[in-house]
């Protein structure tokens, strides 16, 4: 696996590119226990803890949309990680990733759960996430970024949901982290 642990910023500090730039599995499991800031619009800023995320490693992994290649809807995939990844799913979800990993080296990771709401579909409606996200820098936005909430908890890990489709090895991966609450 490329890259390291990072060094936690202070409780209640943004996450600076540098947090998203390393590889997936890295960044995947240390975003559970991390708070999502989202502005309100109205000067509100309303805080969620991320209770469960799922890691998608690039070209090689078929569970990860950049295994069909750069497409408009993966375009930002291939970009520097700390970016917004959303997508369309059933004709009425939209899903919520954060680009990790260097410039061509498409990861992921998809958010999903947030305290009081499992499932990336719930959690999005939640948090007004729709196609208006995508390409979003982290870093630097003022309508959505991360914080460190001081948080470090027991991650469980095990296969990710849902990607019967992409065959042996990739549905046994255990890159799907979580807590429980």
């Amino acid at each position: 696996m490329k890259g390291k642990s990072h060094t936690e910023p202070l409780k209640g500090a943004r996450l600076s590119s540098a947090f998203f730039t390393r590889d997936v599995l890295f960044v995947a499991p240390e975003l559970v226990g991390k708070k999502i800031a989202i502005s309100q619009g109205d000067g509100k800023i309303r805080r969620f803890l991320i209770t469960e995320t799922e890691a998608y490693r690039g070209p090689e992994d078929l569970a990860c949309h950049a295994s069909k290649g750069r497409t408009p809807r993966t375009e930002v995939m291939f970009h520097s990680g700390g970016r917004i990844y959303v997508y369309f799913v059933y004709g009425m979800y939209w899903m919520l990733n954060f680009v990790a990993g260097g410039e061509n080296n498409p990861q992921a990771a998809l958010i999903r759960g947030i305290e009081g709401f499992n499932g990336p579909g719930k959690l999005t409606r939640t948090l007004g996430i729709d196609r208006s996200f995508y390409g979003v820098d982290l870093a630097t936005s003022e309508r959505i970024w991360v914080e460190d909430a001081g948080i470090y908890p027991e991650i469980k890990t095990g296969p990710r949901v849902g990607i019967n489709y992409a065959g042996d090895p990739w549905i046994r991966k255990p890159w799907r982290y979580w807590i429980d609450l």
